[in-house]
């Protein structure tokens, strides 16, 4: 079924996104890291001020990072060895399935399609979306804050089996970041 799409990005802003219309985020020179994400369930007025169920991030064009629960995609550019990263993160929870993928050269997209907020366990749903443990629990356990002993959760785990590529709190979790090795990509 066709539903609008509330994209939104940071650095980037937001855009109302209909059936086969696509968005180019320009990125500026010097640029790190970034965020792309979904929000669900939005109303804005003519001048673009509103609010989203999931993801929301302080109007249409976005003034910050979204709120959880949002299902993210993250880049890293010219990092470690000057190379590039992308994947999929669950650290904020998930709002929408999300396909992330290069629309040049042969490196493999990341795919989170699974039914995670209509299987959420009942302490982390929230209208819309499926809360992180972090954002429900803010303890030690789920969210590895300055702590090398923490692992995996069943909790955690919930995310990971079902989206095996993502990124996820406790970041112990296998985070499978994949490299762009091939610059082309």
């Amino acid at each position: 079924m066709p539903y609008t799409v509330w994209a939104a990005a940071s650095p980037g802003g937001g855009k109302r996104l209909e059936r086969g219309e696509s968005w180019t985020i320009d990125i500026a020179a010097g640029t790190k890291v970034g965020r792309i994400w979904g929000r669900t369930n939005c109303n804005f007025d003519a001048n673009g001020r509103g609010g989203c169920q999931t993801g929301d991030c302080s109007g249409l064009q976005c003034k910050g990072l979204g709120a959880p629960p949002n299902t993210l995609a993250e880049y890293g550019l010219n990092q470690l060895q000057n190379m590039d990263f992308y994947y999929i993160s669950l650290v904020e929870g998930f709002n929408i399935p999300m396909d992330y993928s290069p629309t040049s050269g042969n490196c493999p997209g990341k795919r989170c399609a699974a039914d995670i907020t209509g299987q959420c366990p009942a302490e982390l749903k929230t209208p819309g979306g499926c809360n992180n443990p972090c954002t429900v629990y803010k303890t030690s356990q789920y969210c590895c804050n300055n702590s090398r002993n923490c692992g995996p959760t069943p909790l955690s785990k919930f995310f990971k089996d079902r989206c095996p590529t993502s990124k996820g709190k406790p970041p112990r979790v296998e985070i499978n970041v994949l490299p762009l090795l091939d610059r082309s990509c």
